[in-house]
């Protein structure tokens, strides 16, 4: 009985912690050019808070992977 109430508090508290987002990976966000843009501007846009979260960490891997990609193709390759 005496674990009951610190055991209901935690799981009180676990289920009104706020909501995170889904973090994506290089490659679906190579997919999804919507997506890698809206992560890209909001990355740029508070560099201050988010320029260290993986979304925005995986969003410039994305983006450069990409422009690597257009390159290539460009030069024929």
């Amino acid at each position: 009985m005496k674990w009951f109430l610190p055991t209901m508090a935690v799981l009180f508290l676990s289920a009104c912690s706020a909501q995170t987002e889904a973090v994506y990976t290089v490659d679906e966000l190579v997919a999804d050019d919507a997506l890698l843009a809206r992560i890209i501007v909001q990355c740029r846009n508070n560099p201050g808070e988010l320029s260290d979260t993986p979304n925005c960490r995986n969003a410039e891997a994305a983006d450069g992977k990409l422009r690597l990609e257009r390159m290539r193709q460009s030069l024929g390759g």
